[in-house]
């Protein structure tokens, strides 16, 4: 089959790296950095800076030299981070909004898991990408979503206070005088303050319950006007709306389990890659106590959201939601349910642009290595968007195309035929031998597989 990339999405293409360049305004870090995204965009297996210096590289003679000006860039130049990110989430959101409007905003963390001990952050701690305690590092991240796509917009590095508080560990990876120990909660919050200082358009929160179990956590996003779904412990402790005020709270499983299974109700809440995703839920409205149990001093009623799968002895899932108190049980768990994209992020960054790879040790190495990663989410989603319309459907499935699969994703990032890229070889003009013509890591979504008709590549 011909893959190709159109000469729009190389016009793009231009654009973006342009826009980015003006952000770094400075020619060198603008050659740098296209080499860098080039790399983590390609199909290469590492894509730790060595082996991206090494494949951009004809002559091996001159990798050496290139490794040494990519490993500046990374670990020792000082361009904002903040400001290319911003650029980056701009120009999806330019076309994501043409599309549809944002809805939610999902807040998680994942691990990068690591064999020594002198990676800025890294020690022994539980992670849900492996699904225990072990050596690793924790990113804190904050995705924004529409009803068919999610945007990584932001993410910082959460520094145990093993590390905060130990000023040769802070010396040796440069870590900024004024980073201080913050709870991956109180990260969340920076990170969510700072998109709502840069104006993006705002969604309910969503949130596992290592967020949702701080009432903290809560308050602050109630004091920046957001709504929030978030998970909470079975534990927590909420008193239900209409019951006699000098009763005492109930852990929201003991209320749960009050309710009686008939009160529960099968929803379907979307269609997943084998069969529709459905469970049992049941929803009443609760005020939340505080951390320790007692009750706030202002009462705001909010929708305690149950789920309770029928081959399950108790109820396993709970949710506090902020959402308006019309708002149907179906609508809850939908919005709730949204969360699952923050997965599909991190198996899209770490399975196709390396998000993982980084082997450097220090604070800004990682948060610069990141960042050149959400710059190739971003392009990525946006060439998405424009390829896979909401009423596309697959020809050979027959079923709506959201554009948000793991295999669109992959089909953006690889397999693309070779084509002559003006904008890497100008950018990259300082680092010797590069290929000619370079291959562009992604490809049009849409091949002609004959005169009458396109189809969806997958």
């Amino acid at each position: 089959m011909d893959y190709h990339v159109d000469l729009a999405t190389e016009r793009r293409l231009d654009t973006y790296v342009e826009q980015i360049g003006d952000v770094l305004a400075n020619k060198k870090r603008r050659e740098s950095f296209a080499v860098y995204a080039m790399g983590l965009l390609s199909d290469a297996e590492r894509k730790s800076v060595e082996p991206l210096a090494a494949r951009a590289c004809a002559d091996p003679e001159e990798a050496n030299p290139a490794h040494q000006r990519l490993l500046h860039f990374i670990t020792d130049s000082k361009w904002s981070d903040q400001a290319v990110r911003r650029a980056a989430t701009q120009y999806a959101l330019t076309a994501i909004s043409q599309r549809e409007s944002v809805e939610t905003w999902i807040v998680d963390d994942t691990g990068f898991l690591k064999q020594g001990k002198h990676s800025v952050g890294v020690q022994r701690q539980y992670t849900g990408s492996a699904g225990k305690v072990t050596n690793c590092q924790i990113g804190v991240s904050l995705s924004l979503a529409t009803p068919t796509t999610h945007l990584p917009v932001d993410f910082e590095l959460y520094l145990p206070e093993s590390w905060a508080e130990d000023p040769s560990r802070r010396r040796a990876c440069g870590i900024p005088k004024d980073t201080e120990f913050r709870t991956k909660p109180e990260l969340a919050i920076e990170m969510i303050r700072r998109a709502l200082l840069t104006g993006l358009p705002r969604g309910v929160v969503l949130a596992d319950a290592g967020y949702g179990n701080s009432s903290g956590f809560r308050a602050a996003l109630r004091a920046e006007g957001l709504d929030y779904a978030v998970g909470i412990q079975g534990e927590t402790k909420v008193w239900r709306i209409g019951e006699k005020r000098r009763c005492a709270s109930k852990s929201a499983r003991d209320l749960a389990i009050g309710l009686g299974r008939g009160r529960y109700r099968k929803v379907t809440w979307r269609q997943g890659s084998k069969k529709p995703l459905w469970s049992r839920f049941a929803s009443c409205r609760v005020v939340p106590c505080h951390d320790d149990g007692t009750e706030p001093t202002e009462r705001e009623e909010v929708w305690l959201l149950i789920e309770w799968p029928p081959n399950e002895k108790e109820p396993t899932k709970f949710t506090l939601a902020t959402l308006p108190a019309p708002t149907s049980l179906r609508e809850l768990v939908r919005i709730t349910k949204e969360r699952w994209r923050t997965e599909r992020v991190y198996e899209d960054f770490k399975g196709e642009l390396g998000l993982d790879h980084f082997e450097g040790r220090s604070y800004r190495g990682w948060h610069h290595h990141v960042s050149v990663a959400l710059c190739c989410y971003a392009f990525v989603v946006a060439e998405q968007v424009r390829s896979f319309p909401p009423s596309a459907k697959c020809a050979h499935r027959g079923c709506s195309h959201t554009g948000s699969t793991r295999a669109s994703f992959r089909g953006f990032v690889h397999h693309a035929s070779t084509c002559d890229c003006q904008t890497y070889r100008t950018l990259a003009a300082a680092m010797p031998a590069l290929p000619s013509p370079v291959a562009l890591p992604f490809r049009n979504g849409f091949v002609a597989e004959s005169r009458q008709r396109q189809k969806v590549i997958q």
